[in-house]
């Protein structure tokens, strides 16, 4: 099954957010290669917000070019085998953080948002990864810094994207 096959199943499997889920299909359906980067009417993204729920945290990164208090995520890449694959990666890249565990249950939310030009749109596909015990972060190439915040810290730091994000995660811890 292809990246984007997989993508399809998981939006129509999403029961959530269903006028903004049908919008994601929709852009797949008039856009074969929706799931790249090279796709500047738009793209899927893949993120997770990284919590540490015994400790009421979330891990946020502070973005190299946005400098904002964002969840891990970004670009499929040509080996992801699956959208929650390419989530649990790019959590993993950018945090640090090995042995991160995908919440069950499929994405938490979708966010599609404007970015600049020469793309347009990104589709993101939230995810919500567990990180284990004792872990330690990193700062990536792709961040200022790395921080863990309490939970509720996060609407002092981040947009309401991130907020929104992180109470559909803890709906469903």
């Amino acid at each position: 099954m292809s990246l984007f096959d997989d993508t399809v199943l998981v939006l129509k499997g999403y029961e959530d957010q269903e006028e903004l889920r049908e919008a994601y299909l929709g852009h797949l359906e008039a856009h074969p290669d929706g799931t790249w980067k090279s796709c500047h009417a738009g793209h899927i993204t893949a993120s997770a917000l990284v919590v540490d729920p015994e400790r009421g945290q979330v891990l946020l990164t502070l973005h190299k070019k946005l400098r904002m208090w964002l969840q891990m995520g970004g670009h499929c890449e040509p080996g992801d085998a699956t959208l929650a694959a390419a989530a649990l990666r790019e959590a993993t890249e950018e945090s640090g953080i090995p042995g991160l565990t995908l919440l069950p249950g499929g994405p938490v939310r979708l966010d599609r948002h404007p970015i600049p030009a020469p793309c347009h749109w990104h589709f993101d596909v939230q995810y919500a990864v567990v990180a284990p015990p004792g872990a330690v972060h990193a700062i990536s190439d792709e961040s200022l810094d790395v921080r863990w915040f309490g939970y509720d810290e996060v609407a002092d730091v981040a947009d309401e994207s991130v907020v929104r994000l992180l109470e559909a995660t803890r709906s469903r811890l």
